[in-house]
């Protein structure tokens, strides 16, 4: 087999339980509801957020962030590409984290005036290190057997002529 006819299979494989669902859930919904978001209310979590963040082009990487949220969310969701799906969404992590919450522990946080040190810094923290958490459990383990993955690596098509599927 060559490389490039197994990395779907690495990509879509998973061995993990039927509980990783629960991550999925958690992780998926919160992606695609901070996605949705981004574009009910613009001025306070889309191109405004990014625009008093000092991100640069906010017209632009607030609306994509939206986007990748979305898509991501609702794979991740599915179970479907799970792998793929997660990593943008730790880049987005990692980003949240070091462009709008590290700078709490110095106390020049745009977004968080009057907010500073490690306590302020955790507590804003908080949800992107629960989603970095989850993303990174889900790269690691993939969708679990509950998941769209599951059931495409399964699938009686795939399998090669003469190869029993248990």
């Amino acid at each position: 087999m060559t490389q490039l006819s197994t990395w779907p299979t690495r990509l879509t494989s998973t061995t993990a339980p039927a509980a990783v669902i629960l991550i999925r859930l958690y992780v998926g919904l919160v992606f695609l509801c901070e996605g949705i978001l981004k574009f009910l209310r613009p001025d306070a979590l889309g191109t405004g957020r990014f625009d008093k963040a000092n991100i640069p082009l906010p017209g632009f990487f607030g609306p994509l962030d939206g986007v990748f949220e979305i898509v991501c969310g609702l794979l991740i969701l599915a179970g479907l590409l799970t792998r793929l799906a997660v990593v943008p969404m730790v880049i987005d992590m990692l980003g949240a984290l070091l462009i709008t919450k590290l700078p709490i522990l110095w106390g020049n946080a745009p977004l968080f005036k009057g907010e500073s040190g490690w306590w302020d810094f955790i507590h804003e923290s908080r949800t992107d290190l629960a989603q970095l958490c989850g993303s990174l459990f889900l790269l690691i383990v993939g969708a679990g057997v509950c998941s769209v993955d599951a059931r495409l690596r399964c699938a009686p098509a795939s399998l090669p002529d003469g190869v029993d599927q248990r």
